[in-house]
């Protein structure tokens, strides 16, 4: 065991980080219109590995992390699906950025609560989550995205490929 982690627990972190980190370069080639497609394909693939490697996870019942973690896969298929089938043409454009930074929003979602969860001074702040740190975190995440969301949308227009 690494750090008192099972060897999925830690890859699954291990996952989880890098499809933060690369869905943070996406954003960024979203905001900017500038697609970085390596980037993007790292963070979908290790964004779906994330959600399927959480699912194995020890568990006594359905937990919040289960329906976050299957949501986020059917957002990543819309995403893959308006990237690598549908080329962003028209509509498509937007539903990918959408679908690909709600998928983003829900792993930062999930970092934030293991935060407060693992982080003795972040848990000390709310050890219960009910406190207002943690909602005023939160809130602030979702609040960032939407606007974050919202610019993405407007400015990402990727060049069309030549037939």
């Amino acid at each position: 065991m690494i750090l008192g982690m099972s060897p999925l627990l830690f890859v699954h972190v291990v996952l989880s980080l890098i499809g933060i980190a690369a869905g943070l370069v996406v954003l960024y080639g979203l905001l900017t219109g500038k697609p970085h497609g390596g980037w993007t394909a790292v963070f979908l693939a290790t964004t779906v590995l994330t959600s399927v490697t959480g699912f194995p996870l020890p568990a006594t019942q359905l937990l919040l992390s289960h329906i976050v973690g299957a949501l986020s896969l059917v957002l990543l298929a819309v995403a893959i699906a308006a990237l690598y089938v549908y080329d962003l043409a028209g509509a498509w454009r937007w539903i990918y950025v959408a679908s690909a930074l709600t998928a983003l929003y829900l792993n930062v979602f999930v970092g934030v609560v293991q935060s407060f969860q693992k982080l003795g001074f972040l848990r000390a702040l709310a050890p219960t989550q009910s406190e207002a740190p943690f909602l005023v975190a939160q809130v602030l995440v979702l609040a960032l995205f939407i606007v974050l969301g919202v610019v993405a949308v407007k400015r990402f227009r990727p060049l069309a490929r030549a037939p």
